[in-house]
């Protein structure tokens, strides 16, 4: 309780601003992973204005409207549900050393689902509709008797699509611009670059979630796998990219620059996973989230300029 509390300088003053387990409340919400969602976000949004447009300001107020809800409500509500059912001892992810859970964190976590989808309705219709389903798929994947986090295959499937392909076209749609071909490619190779990332987030955990039973879609596969289906859902997912450059006459030589990087983080990965402590799993799940940002700067630069 008091590591948890006093861990680092960041903590102290939260829980000094905020009396009792208030501050608690926000850390499960994990703001530590806004910045990695807000970015991914945005990349719908400036693939829908270019950059010229996100710089005049083009559908700012409805594209900073979307990423509020999307972030805050929908991902923190996702994220704090998730610590009420799992009550995770030990670090989690963007969530060393978790604090007790606060009393009323189901009623909070609920409170930011459902009060994102009433507002979402104030932006276009795109948008409500990609939040309600990542509601129900919020729900499906962490509350019981459904719980398919814990259902391997279902939980990857859950997160490829929510995460990699909902994501950014959440907020494309909040400006309500028609999606076509190409674009729609581009974010659809998110699904399957979600899908090579989602079983790294796993590796570090499988002590954590095999006392707990659940079995997720990492420790059904093992490493070895784990690392091979994320080399190759990468390949599909620069595939798809370079589909898209085809259709919308861009530049595919830049998309190297991607590939590049996740080959750097997944190949060592694979050659020494097994000599690797949890604390290296957890560090390898790191750089691969560096090579996603790689991406989607890459992306914008191709797609968006």
């Amino acid at each position: 309780m008091s590591d948890a509390r006093t861990r680092h300088v960041w903590r102290r003053w939260g829980y000094r601003l905020l009396p009792g387990d208030l501050f608690s409340y926000i850390l499960h919400i994990r703001p530590a992973e806004w910045p990695i969602m807000a970015g991914h976000t945005l990349l719908g949004y400036i693939l829908a204005v270019g950059v010229r447009g996100a710089a005049q300001g083009e559908h700012i107020t409805e594209a900073l409207w979307a990423l509020v809800l999307w972030v805050v409500c929908l991902n923190g509500g996702t994220l704090a549900i998730n610590s009420v059912f799992d009550r995770d001892e030990g670090d989690i992810g963007y969530l060393n050393a978790p604090p007790p859970l606060p009393r009323y964190l189901l009623h909070f976590s609920i409170a930011l689902l459902v009060g994102g989808q009433l507002l979402a309705f104030r932006l276009p219709a795109g948008f409500p509709i990609a939040y309600a389903i990542c509601f129900v798929m919020s729900i499906l994947y962490s509350v019981p008797p459904f719980r398919f986090k814990a259902v391997a295959g279902v939980d990857w499937v859950i997160n490829m699509w929510g995460f990699g392909t909902l994501t950014p076209y959440a907020a494309w749609a909040a400006t309500g611009r028609p999606l076509d071909l190409g674009h729609g490619l581009i974010l659809l190779a998110f699904c399957p670059l979600f899908a090579g990332l989602y079983p790294l987030t796993q590796l570090y955990q499988f002590d954590e979630d095999r006392r707990r039973g659940d079995r997720t879609l990492a420790l059904i596969l093992g490493m070895q796998t784990s690392l091979v289906v994320a080399i190759a859902s990468v390949l599909l997912a620069c595939g798809l990219l370079g589909w898209a450059a085809a259709v919308l006459h861009a530049p595919v030589l830049p998309l190297a620059l991607p590939l590049a990087a996740w080959l750097a983080v997944l190949l060592p990965w694979l050659l020494r996973h097994a000599s690797w402590t949890p604390a290296e799993h957890q560090r390898g799940m790191y750089r691969a989230l560096t090579a996603w940002a790689v991406t989607d700067v890459v992306v914008l630069l191709v797609f968006a300029w």
